[in-house]
């Protein structure tokens, strides 16, 4: 039986082809020395005379301080785009995907609304990446009206987040709070602008945390994995908002919804603030991410891998595979040893484990508790950087071809044209193999990138696969159907 596939589409109707990379559009990083953003915001809080009302814990059964606080902190973001980006604001979804979400108007250029948080006085926001992606133009509206042209300091496609620069002071900011302490049933507020509804507030509860969506597949590094979900109602514009808790800290970005229309159907999903805190420094002080890599596959502890290593554990992660190269071969990791902690915090899941190694740097060491022959240990480690993971391997566009179970062929001119592309390979036939066993693609559909990397050619399409020996992610769209499709699979 077929599987069904993870269905992906973002909300701004066809707008692609940004690699995420051309740092051009970017403003020149700054290094600077000093201050981290969550320092900066204790010294402004210090200093700033504020309502005492808002000082002190919430102690009653609303949300009005966590509003009060939250509201002047997040901001509208109209992007614009060229003429020819693929944008249609009449589309309808017929299928079940995640989803990630912007709002539209139709005008002579093609424009989206979301939202983003001010996370510092002197206009720094963060919002997500797919928010600002392939944007002409970024301007942002506050609270009290006033408007700004935004710069892009950094993104990061990996966590879609992306830091922004307005020159401002003296601005209304989001203190952050503290993801790890949040527990499942906390009280939670989105604030954002669903469908261009400007400040509004929505509330719910952490349903779950470190939720993985397989967007990337279980265990594979490079991908994140580890959102917190919410049942607070998110929509079309909300995209880049906050997720604060019931003192108006902030706990998250929002960044995803679950649906099968399009709007909220009680899923959402948002980016532990954590994790964004480490983010945007680096985006800050260097325009990109660095992170730490421990060179492993890792998949979830079940009762069956348990009775297969004849262990009591049934959470945390066991290796699946152990990449040359990587620290995790340095210090000497082997395959099915079970890890369950790092730096002595608990690992449940792998999409847990990921969400911690990556707030870390390269050349940063951690602690991994492992359990091998029913032993535990302490295994101290020296993360590295993706470039010392994985030697790199040649694929045979033939072979690869034949075990996908496809032929494809470049776009013409001609159609190049009509979709409003500049690249892509259509799928012409499909055939038994690993396509047709793990997804749902149809014939015709129009490849135009795999793991975020542009596909123009059966050549480039070989090389995307290098190295891949877990999870892949084909992104493209149906003539016809404008939206970005996204299927994933593993290839054995």
């Amino acid at each position: 039986m077929k599987r069904t596939e993870l269905f992906i589409c973002i909300a701004c109707f066809g707008i692609i082809g940004c690699n995420g990379q051309n740092n051009s559009k970017f403003d020149t990083p700054i290094t600077i020395a000093g201050n981290t953003f969550e320092e900066k915001q204790k010294k402004d809080l210090s200093d700033k005379v504020t309502d005492l009302s808002l000082t002190k814990h919430n102690p009653d059964p609303n949300f009005r301080i966590a509003a009060k606080k939250a509201i002047p902190g997040v901001v509208h973001i109209r992007t614009t785009y060229a003429n020819d980006s693929r944008f249609d604001s009449h589309n309808q979804f017929s299928e079940d995907f995640w989803y990630r979400f912007f709002s539209e108007e139709p005008l002579t250029k093609p424009q989206a609304d979301a939202s983003g948080v001010i996370i510092s006085s002197d206009g720094y926001i963060v919002t997500n990446d797919h928010v600002v992606e392939d944007a002409e133009d970024i301007e942002i509206t506050l609270q009290d009206q006033r408007s700004y042209k935004a710069k892009v300091v950094g993104i990061d496609p990996e966590t879609d987040l992306a830091l922004l620069k307005i020159k401002e002071t003296n601005l209304s900011f989001i203190e952050f709070g503290n993801s790890d302490e949040t527990e499942v049933g906390d009280w939670v507020l989105a604030v954002g602008n669903p469908f261009n509804l400007t400040s509004t507030v929505t509330a719910g509860i952490i349903s779950a945390k470190a939720r993985g969506i397989n967007i990337k597949g279980e265990g594979e590094e490079g991908g994140y994995e580890s959102y917190i979900q919410t049942d607070a109602a998110v929509n079309r514009g909300n995209s880049g908002g906050a997720l604060v808790d019931f003192n108006g800290k902030l706990i998250g970005i929002n960044s995803i919804i679950a649906t099968p229309t399009g709007s909220y159907a009680g899923y959402s999903f948002a980016t532990p603030v954590n994790t964004v805190k480490k983010i945007i420094e680096d985006l800050r002080v260097n325009g990109k991410v660095q992170r730490g890599y421990l060179g492993l596959v890792l998949k979830n502890m079940s009762a069956a891998m348990s009775k297969e290593l004849n262990t009591d554990i049934t959470t945390g992660v066991y290796v699946d595979s152990v990449l040359s190269g990587g620290a995790a071969m340095e210090a000497e990791l082997k395959l099915k040893d079970i890890i369950t902690a790092v730096d002595h915090h608990e690992i449940i899941t792998s999409a847990q484990m990921k969400e911690i190694i990556d707030r870390h740097r390269p050349n940063e060491k951690i602690i991994l508790t492992i359990v091998r022959n029913g032993k535990e240990k302490q295994v101290p480690l020296t993360l590295k950087g993706i470039d010392s993971v994985v030697p790199k391997t040649v694929i045979n566009k033939t072979e690869l071809l034949k075990k996908l179970g496809i032929k494809v062929v470049e776009l013409s001119e001609k159609e190049k044209k009509k979709l409003k592309l500049t690249y892509g390979l259509r799928v012409a036939e499909i055939s038994k193999g690993e396509i047709y066993n793990t997804t749902n693609i149809k014939k015709g559909f129009i490849i135009t990138k795999i793991n975020g990397k542009p596909i123009n050619s059966s050549k480039t399409l070989a090389k995307a696969f290098e190295n891949k020996k877990s999870s892949i992610t084909l992104e493209g769209l149906y003539p016809g159907f404008p939206a970005i499709i996204y299927y994933t699979f593993s290839l054995e």
